[in-house]
C-alpha cells in the first residue's frame, strides 16, 4: 500500500466540499458574471439617480431599466469598446450553462433610439455596462456575436462608432505635424548651428582656395609666360633651373612667390603675392567689414657696384608719411619733398620722399609721368599703384634694393596692371646707370658718415649696457653664495682676502745677484 504524504491528507476533507468537473467550471463562470454586475452597479448606486437603491436587490433589478437610465444620464467615463460574451460549449468547459447567457453591449448602441426601429422586446436578454475592465475578462475567448439580427445591427453600429472615435483621436493626434517637427528641431538647435557652420566653413575653404589659385595662375599667365614682360627681361624664370620647373611657389593658401634672375645690374628679383584669405571664413567676413586688396611685392636685389647713393620713395600722401616715420632709412636720410615748380610732376594724390630734390627730379622722368604718374595717366592706369621704395641703406642682408608694391586686379582684368609691372625692369636700368652729382654726393656721404657714427655709438652703448648687466648678475650670484656660507667659511674667506690685500700693498723687492 502506498504511503500518502501529509499534504494530501490535509487536503482530502476540502476536496469533499468542492465541486468537480463541469460543475466547477460553471461555478467559476457564475462568479465572474456576478463580479462584473457588482463592478457595474457599485458606481451607479453612488449616482444621485440611484439614491436609496439597496445592494441586496441586485437579483431583482431589471437590466432593461438600467439601459434606459444609462441612455438618459451622461456617461461617467469614456465610451468602452463594444463587447459581446458568448457561452462556451460543453466541450470547452469555459462558461456557465445555457440558462445563463447574458449578452453585453456598449451603451453607444443603446443611447441612439433611432438606430434600431424594432428593439428586442425582452430587455433582460442584454445588459449594458458603463465600465469595462480588460483584466476581468482575462482568459475568456474572443467575443463573438450570436444574438438576433437586431442585436447584430446594434453591435455593428457600436463598432462603427468606436472606429470613428479612434479615427477622430488619430486625426487629433496628427492634425499639426509641422509644430511637432519644429519642436523637435528647436531641441537640437545647437547641433544644427554647429553642423551648418562646419559645412559652410568647408565649402568656403575649398572655394576660396580655388579662387586664390586661379588668380595667381592668371597673373603668371599674363606676366611670366612665354613672350611676356619678365620672359623678355630675365633669362631664368621660376624656382628651378630647368625649363620644366614651376613658375610659382605656393607657401600657403594665400601666398605665392615668383623668382626671376639673369639680368644686368641685379642678382635677382622675388615677387610675393599676398592674396586675401578667401579660404578662411572668419577672414572673409572680416574683409566684408574692413576691405583689403590682393597685393604683389617685387623685391629687386641690386649689385653692390650698380647702385649709387639713392634713397627715394613714392606713395600716396597718407602712406608716404607713414613710411617716412616707420622705415629706418627714410627716417634717417629722407624727407618729404615738394613737387618742383615750373615742370611736370606727379599727380596730386602722390607724395615724394627723397634724400635730395636732385634725386627725386632725376628719377621721375617724363616717360613715367606720361605712362603712369601723370595726372591723366594716373587716373586711368594708376589705380593699382601702392608704393615704390629705392634705397642703398636697407636693413638686412641685402642693403641695396628696389621695392615695388602694387594691387592685383581681378583675373579677367589682369591687363590693367601692365604699365605698373613694366616699371620694374625700367627702374632697374635707371638705377643701375644713375650717378649722383658731386655736390649731392658730398651731402649724402656726410649724412651717411654721421649716421654710421651714431650707429656705432648706439652699438657701443648697447655693449656697455650688456657688460654692466652681466657684472650685476655675477655680483648678485656671489652675494647669494655668500649668504649660504657658514660662519667658519666666511671667517676663512675674509682671512684669505685680507692676506691677499696685504701682499698687494707690500713694496715689490728686486733681487740682484752679487758678483
Amino acid at each position: 500500500m502506498a504511503k500518502r504524504s501529509p499534504s494530501s491528507l490535509l487536503s482530502s476533507p476540502l476536496s469533499l466540499l468542492l465541486p468537480r468537473g463541469d460543475g466547477l467550471l460553471y461555478l467559476i463562470a457564475l462568479l465572474s458574471i456576478f463580479s462584473l454586475l457588482l463592478h457595474h452597479l457599485t458606481p451607479a448606486a453612488a449616482h444621485p439617480q440611484f439614491e436609496g437603491f439597496d445592494a441586496d436587490e441586485d437579483e431583482d433589478f431589471p437590466i432593461g431599466d438600467l439601459k434606459s437610465d444609462a441612455a438618459s444620464a451622461p456617461p461617467l467615463r469614456s465610451r468602452p469598446p463594444s463587447i459581446s460574451l458568448s457561452t462556451s460549449t460543453p466541450e470547452s468547459h469555459h462558461g456557465p450553462p445555457d440558462s445563463a447567457r447574458p449578452q453585453i453591449h456598449s451603451p453607444s448602441s443603446d443611447q441612439n433610439p433611432n438606430s434600431n426601429p424594432n428593439p428586442n422586446p425582452n430587455p433582460a436578454s442584454k445588459s449594458s455596462f458603463d465600465y469595462w475592465d480588460e483584466d476581468e475578462f482575462e482568459g475568456i475567448p474572443t467575443p463573438q456575436s450570436f444574438s438576433s439580427p437586431p442585436q447584430n445591427d446594434a453591435v455593428s453600429e457600436s463598432a462603427d462608432a468606436s472606429e470613428s472615435d479612434s479615427s477622430e483621436s488619430t486625426v487629433t493626434f496628427s492634425e499639426d505635424p509641422k509644430s511637432y517637427l519644429i519642436k523637435k528641431l528647436t531641441s537640437f538647435w545647437i547641433e544644427i548651428v554647429c553642423v551648418s557652420f562646419l559645412i559652410v566653413f568647408l565649402v568656403n575653404y575649398f572655394t576660396g582656395k580655388r579662387d586664390n589659385e586661379n588668380l595667381a595662375l592668371a597673373w603668371a599667365t599674363a606676366f611670366a609666360a612665354e613672350g611676356s614682360i619678365f620672359d623678355k627681361n630675365f633669362s631664368l624664370l621660376g624656382v628651378g633651373e630647368t625649363d620644366d620647373s614651376p613658375l610659382l611657389l605656393k607657401e600657403c593658401q594665400n601666398i605665392f612667390k615668383f623668382y626671376a634672375s639673369g639680368r644686368r645690374f641685379c642678382t635677382g628679383m622675388l615677387a610675393t603675392m599676398e592674396l586675401k584669405s578667401r579660404h578662411d571664413l572668419i577672414s572673409r567676413l572680416y574683409n566684408m567689414v574692413v576691405p583689403c586688396k590682393d597685393e604683389i611685392t617685387f623685391e629687386v636685389y641690386m649689385n653692390d657696384d650698380a647702385m649709387d647713393h639713392v634713397i627715394f620713395a613714392l606713395a600716396r600722401k597718407k602712406l608716404a608719411k607713414t613710411m617716412q616715420k616707420e622705415m629706418g632709412d627714410l627716417q634717417r636720410f629722407a624727407v618729404l619733398v615738394a613737387p618742383p615748380s615750373g615742370r611736370k610732376s606727379v599727380a596730386e594724390e602722390l607724395q615724394l620722399v627723397s634724400e635730395s630734390k636732385e634725386v627725386a627730379g632725376d628719377l621721375i622722368t617724363d616717360v613715367v609721368l606720361d605712362q603712369v604718374f601723370g595726372d591723366k595717366a594716373f587716373e586711368k592706369f594708376g589705380k593699382g599703384f601702392i608704393s615704390m621704395h629705392f634705397s642703398d641703406q636697407h636693413l638686412g642682408s641685402n642693403k641695396k634694393m628696389l621695392v615695388f608694391k602694387f594691387a592685383i586686379p581681378d583675373a579677367n582684368n589682369m591687363a590693367d596692371m601692365t604699365r605698373l609691372v613694366a616699371l620694374v625692369p625700367y627702374y632697374i636700368d635707371i638705377i643701375g646707370r644713375y650717378k649722383v652729382s658731386s655736390q649731392a654726393r658730398t651731402k649724402t656721404e656726410a649724412a651717411r658718415s654721421k649716421v654710421a657714427q651714431e650707429l656705432y655709438k648706439e652699438l657701443q652703448n648697447a655693449r656697455q649696457e650688456a657688460l654692466q648687466q652681466k657684472k650685476a648678475e655675477q655680483r648678485k650670484k656671489l652675494e647669494e653664495a655668500q649668504s649660504k656660507l657658514s660662519a667658519e667659511a666666511l671667517r676663512k674667506k675674509e682671512a684669505k682676502e685680507r692676506s691677499r690685500q696685504m701682499k698687494k700693498g707690500m713694496p715689490k723687492l728686486k733681487m740682484t745677484k752679487a758678483h
